[in-house]
Formats: structure tokens, C-alpha cells, sequence
């Protein structure tokens, strides 16, 4: 015997919370679940070293689907049994994980366990309503829920079986959603190993670093023919502007791409989320605009984070715009080199954070391997990065699925139950 999903015909009524299906009751939380609502121990018993139970205050240990704790305490008040679902009564409201353990529950949290039911449903239905569960929160300033008004909650809730099924769905769903995230936090971590390696050994096998010949240098070892140069020497570069807000002129009607350093959360560069008018091309950058495949690199606020426009392009003055000179340097090299260089001794204090200004941009010191060296450590470093793309495409249309499914299933909208075959 297998099971399998099957579709089941949809007929539906109205009912307080919306359209459900027919054969689907509406029940409030406390007449279907426990509810236990969590008071926190005495502050002198709390440890990070594993002594006693593990605690939980509020919903800042929560992940997506189960918790992270870091404290424990000796003297448990409250507990939440491992499968029970936990909920969040204190600012915010209404945010909902699994428990994965037995938990001691601080007063910022419930744990609810249904009489009869699947508590990985009520855990997925409670994501779904959680804008009635805000509802019935109270407070001007800090949002709080108390046991009365959870108790007074309406829930849909389908059979057991479908209860069941729909659970299977969405945690498979969820599931392969965490292990992709495990993919880029891996690859990420990765790429940090990758880089130390490469800017140290240069492209060579990890295995054949004893063969590299090393010398010391004032940004560390580096491989004998390599040299250090001062980014001036190697590129030039062009400093942004920002066209005055005050003329409403300049931002309306935007006809052409605007960075600043929050569009540069990517490699590449395709949009921006501002715009700039025809008036601010003539007037204020005198139709000059940053053509596409230019290397941009933030130097205020947050100091080297690079990117590649894909597009042609204005930018902000916390941004330069990057021109390697002829057969110095390649820019794919500076793209992942200028983020792991160390700017503590190079930044200036400004009243809205740190900055370089342009004789400390000129001054940054630059491993320089021989161009085919540069490309290759480019090569290595972009497939890692695309492999990373790739992982966070594949999170992102799961993460719509979920959306999807989720408000497919907890409205009856699909329905699903477990046939055996």
C-alpha cells in the first residue's frame, strides 16, 4: 500500500471567518486546544551552559518553522511539550513555531496543543489568520493577546485526514525550504574560505599551497610575484551626485536609472528603486550617464560593497564608479577583492557614519597578481556566486509556493486528502 494525494470536490458554505468548505467546522481555540500561557522564571536562573531546561522568552529565538534557544533555567515555571505549537502574546502578536524540544515559556509566548487534531495544521493555520489573531490583540503602544480573547479565536478546521494531508504539503514545502537555505549558508561560508585562500595563495589547489612561495607584505602574505599597488594607480574612478530633493523636477517622471547603495544588494546591477527626470540628465549630470558593465563600489555609510551595472546608469556620491586602466587590473578581480580589504585604518568619522575620502580611495593597497592570475580567481569566484544565485532563485519560488498553497489550502480553495493505493 502507498499513500497518495487525491483532490476532493469543493462545495462551500459562509461562515464568520469566510467561505469554507461544507463539511469543515469553525471552532474557537479553547474549545479544540490547550492553552497554556507562559510566565517566565527568576531571572537568577537563567544560564547559557546547558544546566536545566531550555527557555524561551519571546518569539526572538524563533525560526521558520522551530526555535534556537540560548538560555536555560534551573527552575521552570511553564512548559511547552516538544510538538506543541508557540505563540507569540507580546509584541509582536500572533507569530507562530513548532516547538522541537520541551521548552520552559516566558510570558511572551503560549503553547497551544489540540484535543483532537494535528498540531502542525493549527501551527499553519494560525500563520494564515494571523491577521485575526492581531485582531484580538489589545494595547496602544505594545501589542498583547491574553488567554481570554486567544481562547475566543476562530479556526477553520477540516477531518483529521485532511488535516493530515494538508500538513504534508506545506511541511514539504517548508522542509526543502530550510535545506536550500542550509545550500547558500553553506556556499556563502564557502566563498569567504575561497577568497582567503585565493587572495593568499592565488589559484592553486588547496593541496598544492606548499609549492606557493610566499612573502610578507603590508596587507599580509601574499605569493612572491605578486605586488602591492594603491588603487590609484590602477583605475580611475568618478564620484556620484545626488540631484537636489527639494526639486521635485529632478524626481518626477524618472527616465533613467539612479543607484545608491541599497540597489547594489547584488552582483549585478539591472533597476534601481529611484529614478531620475530628462531635467536632471542635462542639468545636473550634463548627459553623462555611467554606461553599463562599469564597476561601482560604496565608499560611505557601508564602505565596499561592489556591484556591476547591467544597465546605463546615474549614481549617488557615496558610489564610485570604478575604470581600470589599460592591462593593469581587471575589474571581475576588484569586484571581489575591494570587499575583503580592511578599511578600519583607512575610514574617516562623518556625522552620518564612517567614509573614505578621495586621497584614502587613491591609498587602498591592492594585491596584484598577473592578469591571467586575476581571471582565474574571478572564474572561481563567479561560479560560487552563481551556484549561490541559483539556490536563492530556488528559495524564492518555494517560498511563493508556500505563499500560495497556504492560502489555497486553509481556505479549501484545494483540497487534498490521503488515498491508499
Amino acid at each position: 500500500m502507498r499513500e497518495v494525494m487525491e483532490v476532493v470536490e469543493n462545495k462551500f458554505k459562509e461562515t464568520e471567518i469566510g467561505l469554507i468548505p461544507e463539511d469543515w467546522e469553525v471552532m474557537r481555540l479553547g474549545e479544540v486546544a490547550e492553552i497554556t500561557m507562559g510566565q517566565s522564571p527568576p531571572g537568577d536562573t537563567y544560564n547559557t551552559y546547558g544546566k536545566g531546561i531550555p527557555f524561551l522568552q519571546g518569539k526572538a529565538e524563533f525560526g521558520n518553522i522551530s526555535p534556537k534557544h540560548i538560555k536555560y533555567t534551573t527552575k521552570p515555571l511553564k512548559i511547552a511539550k516538544k510538538g506543541s505549537v508557540l505563540i507569540s502574546v507580546r509584541a509582536p502578536v500572533g507569530d507562530v513555531n513548532i516547538a522541537n524540544m520541551d521548552y520552559c515559556i516566558g510570558r511572551g509566548l503560549a503553547s497551544l496543543n489540540l484535543k483532537n487534531g494535528i498540531n502542525e495544521f493549527l501551527f499553519y493555520s494560525l500563520l494564515f489568520f494571523k491577521h485575526l489573531i492581531e485582531k484580538e490583540s489589545y494595547g496602544s503602544v505594545f501589542k498583547a493577546i491574553n488567554k481570554e480573547n486567544l481562547a475566543r479565536l476562530k479556526i477553520p478546521l477540516p477531518p483529521l485526514e485532511e488535516q493530515k494531508a494538508i500538513t504534508d504539503i506545506l511541511s514539504t514545502v517548508q522542509n526543502t525550504t530550510e535545506k536550500t537555505e542550509k545550500v547558500i549558508n553553506a556556499t556563502k561560508q564557502l566563498k569567504k574560505s575561497m577568497m582567503k585562500h585565493l587572495f593568499t595563495y592565488g589559484a592553486v589547489a588547496v593541496d598544492e599551497i606548499d609549492k606557493v612561495k610566499l612573502k610578507e607584505s603590508e596587507i599580509g602574505l601574499i605569493p612572491e610575484d605578486w605586488e602591492v599597488v594603491r588603487l590609484g594607480d590602477i583605475v580611475n574612478f568618478k564620484i556620484g551626485r545626488t540631484p537636489p530633493r527639494k526639486n521635485k523636477d529632478y524626481w518626477t517622471n524618472g527616465k533613467y536609472y539612479w543607484v545608491s547603495i541599497s540597489d547594489m544588494k547584488n552582483p549585478y546591477i539591472n533597476n534601481t528603486s529611484e529614478m531620475v527626470s530628462e531635467k536632471a540628465h542635462k542639468e545636473i549630470f550634463k548627459e553623462k550617464l555611467t554606461p553599463a558593465g562599469t564597476l561601482l563600489m560604496s565608499f560611505k555609510l557601508t564602505i565596499g560593497r561592489t556591484a556591476i551595472l547591467n544597465v546605463d546608469a546615474y549614481h549617488n556620491e557615496a558610489i564610485i564608479s570604478i575604470y581600470p586602466k589599460e592591462n593593469k587590473v581587471l575589474k571581475e578581480f576588484l569586484f571581489y577583492y575591494l570587499p575583503a580589504v580592511d578599511y578600519s585604518n583607512l575610514q574617516d568619522k562623518a556625522i552620518k557614519g564612517n567614509t573614505l575620502n578621495t586621497s584614502k580611495l587613491n591609498k587602498i593597497p591592492i594585491p596584484l597578481p598577473p592578469l591571467d592570475e586575476q581571471q582565474k580567481i574571478a572564474n572561481i569566484l563567479t561560479t560560487i556566486d552563481q551556484k549561490i544565485q541559483a539556490e536563492e532563485k530556488k528559495k524564492e519560488a518555494l517560498q511563493n509556493l508556500f505563499k500560495t498553497l497556504l492560502q489555497q489550502l486553509m481556505t479549501g480553495k484545494i483540497r487534498v486528502k490521503k488515498a491508499k493505493t
